[in-house]
C-alpha cells in the first residue's frame, strides 16, 4: 500500500525559505511519477513540480521561476520540496503525490489533470509580510 506523508510546514516570513518532506512507504521512488501540489480554501488544486521517474519528463508552475527545487534521499524513501525566496501568496497547504506508471507516466500530462491516485495529507505553509 502506497503511502505518503508531508512534514517540514509552517510558519516563515517572506524571503524566507522552508524544506517540505514527503516520506513514502509501499514503493520506491524509481519509476514513480511524483508530484507537489498546493491549494488555498476556495481554490483548486494547483501543480506546483513534477517529476517521472519512467519516462524522465520533468513540469514545474511558472510561479516556481527557480525558486522552487524537488530533491530526495533514496535511502530514507523521501523527497523534499525545496522553498526559497517565498512570497504569501505561496501561503497553501503543500501536497505530495506518487503514482507508479500504470496510471500513467508523464507530469505534463498529469499535472494539469491533477491526476494523481495517491496523496499524503498535506502540510500548511504560511508566509507572512
Amino acid at each position: 500500500e502506497v503511502q505518503l506523508v508531508e512534514s517540514g510546514g509552517g510558519l516563515v516570513q517572506a524571503g524566507g525559505s522552508l524544506r517540505l518532506s514527503c516520506a513514502a512507504s509501499g514503493f520506491t521512488f524509481d519509476d514513480y511519477v511524483i508530484g507537489w501540489f498546493r491549494q488555498t480554501p476556495g481554490k483548486e488544486r494547483e501543480g506546483v513540480l513534477c517529476i517521472s521517474g519512467s519516462d524522465g519528463s520533468t513540469w514545474f508552475a511558472e510561479f516556481v521561476k527557480g525558486r522552487f527545487t524537488m530533491s530526495s534521499d533514496n535511502g530514507k524513501n523521501t523527497m523534499y520540496l525545496e522553498m526559497s525566496d517565498l512570497k504569501p501568496e505561496d501561503s497553501a497547504v503543500y501536497y505530495c503525490a506518487a503514482d507508479p506508471p500504470q496510471y500513467g507516466t508523464n507530469c505534463r500530462e498529469k499535472v494539469p489533470l491533477v491526476d494523481f491516485v495517491s496523496w499524503g495529507q498535506g502540510t500548511q505553509v504560511t508566509v507572512s509580510t
